[in-house]
């Protein structure tokens, strides 16, 4: 392989990447939305915005071509805020844990 297929793969994955990193900001945003006044703890609220602050931050544990810490850190937010939210009884979480199964 010469350099142009790699340089090519590189930047595909990089923006594959990206995209990947974008999504799940949005989630982190639309999970916001969820615990917005809900009784969540300062905690979990606090969590948001250290997730949003770090990944559109300049500075990162690896450099952001790579935005897999970016990721793990909104997936870490994501888990979070859909952990409080179901604890406090708001959206999703708390639809499906509250829900009988309908076996039968």
């Amino acid at each position: 392989m010469d350099g142009k297929v790699w340089l090519t793969l590189l930047t595909v994955v990089a923006v594959g990447l990206a995209i990947a990193a974008a999504v799940l900001l949005a989630r982190v945003f639309k999970a916001r939305r969820l615990l917005v006044d809900a009784g969540i703890p300062l905690r979990d609220k606090a969590l948001f915005w250290v997730a949003v602050i770090y990944t559109v931050s300049p500075v990162d544990l690896i450099p952001d071509p790579v935005y897999l810490d970016d990721i793990g850190v909104l997936l870490l937010a994501l888990r979070s805020l859909h952990a409080a939210a179901g604890a406090a009884g708001v959206g999703r979480a708390a639809r499906t844990a509250k829900e009988p199964d309908a076996v039968g």
